[in-house]
C-alpha cells in the first residue's frame, strides 16, 4: 500500500520571497521596453541578448512571478501581439517543421502558463485539442487520426519531428483544462509510457524513475510530473512518484538533491546555495509543493 505523506504547505509568504532575489533582478533588468527578451525560442548570436524571451519567463515563473507582476503582463502582451500578427518574434525560421504553427503553439503556450483568459491563446489551445480528440478517440492513440486532424485542422500535413511527436511541454501546457476526462485519460497514459519522454523538459519514459536523486536528471524529472500535476486525472496517475519521493526524504524528513541540480533554470530558488541549509530548504520547497498538487 502507497504511503501517504505528509508535509509542510509552503506558505505564499514564502514562495514570494523568491520574487526579491538577485536572480529575479538580474532577468527584470534585461527586459527590454517592449516586453521581450532577445529571440523568443533559439539564442541567436546575431541578435545579442544573452537570454530568451522563454528562458527569462522559465525562469520568472520559478521565482514565483505571475499575471499579476508587470515584467510578466508585459511578456504576454508582447506575445499577444506576436500571436495575433501585430509583431513577429526575431527567431530565424527553423527548417524542418512548420514554423508558423510551432511560433503560434509556443507563444499560446507560455500565455495560457500565465492567464487562461487570452482569446488568441485559447483559441490555438482549442485547435490541438480537437487534434488530440481525434487522435485518442478509440481509447488509445492513433498516429493516422492524429496526421488527418492536424490536415484538417491546420490545412496542410505536419513536417518534422516536432509536431509529429506531440508529447512536448508546449502542447501539453495548452492541455490542462481543454480536454474531456476519456481524452484525459488516454493522453496521460500515452505521455507518462512514452518511451521518449517529454520533449523540451525530460528524456526518458517517466514510468521509469530516476536511478540518481541527487541529480539533474531527476531534476528534470519532477519538472515532467510538475507540467502533468495540473491535470485533473493526474493525482491518479502519478501516485507512483509520491513513494519515490518519500524514500528519498534525509533523517530531517526534508529533500536534498545536491548541489549538482543548479542550473538558473529551476534551482536555486535563493539568493545563494553557501549553505546546505538554503538548498534544502528549496529543495523540500519545490517537492512539498508538488506532494501537494498530486495528494489534492
Amino acid at each position: 500500500m502507497l504511503k501517504k505523506i505528509t508535509v509542510r504547505r509552503i506558505s505564499l509568504e514564502e514562495q514570494q520571497m523568491h520574487k526579491d532575489t538577485k536572480w529575479a533582478k538580474q532577468i527584470i533588468a534585461l527586459q527590454e521596453d517592449d516586453g521581450k527578451w532577445g529571440c523568443f525560442h533559439s539564442l541567436s548570436k546575431f541578435y545579442g541578448a544573452p537570454l530568451t524571451t522563454e528562458q527569462a519567463l522559465r525562469r520568472l515563473e520559478r521565482l514565483g512571478y505571475s499575471i499579476e507582476d508587470e515584467c510578466i503582463s508585459r511578456a504576454v502582451a508582447y506575445m499577444d501581439d506576436c500571436l495575433t500578427g501585430h509583431k513577429a518574434i526575431p527567431d530565424r525560421t527553423e527548417k524542418g517543421n512548420d514554423w508558423d504553427v510551432f511560433t503560434a503553439l509556443m507563444l499560446a503556450a507560455w500565455i495560457r502558463r500565465f492567464t487562461h483568459n487570452n482569446l488568441a491563446a485559447n483559441e490555438v489551445a482549442r485547435q490541438w485539442s480537437t487534434i488530440l480528440t481525434a487522435a485518442f478517440e478509440t481509447g488509445e492513440y492513433n498516429h493516422d487520426k492524429y496526421v488527418l486532424a492536424y490536415q484538417n485542422v491546420f490545412g496542410k500535413k505536419p513536417r518534422g519531428g516536432r509536431l509529429i511527436d506531440f508529447v512536448q511541454f508546449y502542447v501539453i501546457s495548452l492541455m490542462s483544462d481543454c480536454l474531456d476526462p476519456k481524452t484525459e485519460n488516454a493522453f496521460l497514459d500515452h505521455v507518462i509510457d512514452h518511451e521518449p519522454g517529454i520533449y523540451y523538459t525530460y528524456d526518458s519514459k517517466l514510468k521509469l524513475l530516476p536511478p540518481v536523486f541527487e541529480s539533474k536528471q531527476a531534476s528534470h524529472y519532477l519538472a515532467a510530473i510538475e507540467l502533468l500535476s495540473v491535470f485533473p486525472q493526474a493525482k491518479y496517475k502519478l501516485r507512483f512518484v509520491l513513494d519515490w519521493l518519500d524514500k528519498n526524504k534525509n533523517a530531517n524528513g526534508r529533500w536534498d538533491m545536491g548541489g549538482s541540480v543548479s542550473d538558473k533554470v529551476y534551482f536555486p530558488l535563493s539568493d545563494h546555495w553557501r549553505k546546505r541549509e538554503m538548498r534544502e530548504a528549496d529543495c523540500t520547497e519545490r517537492i512539498s509543493n508538488l506532494i501537494a498538487a498530486i495528494s489534492n
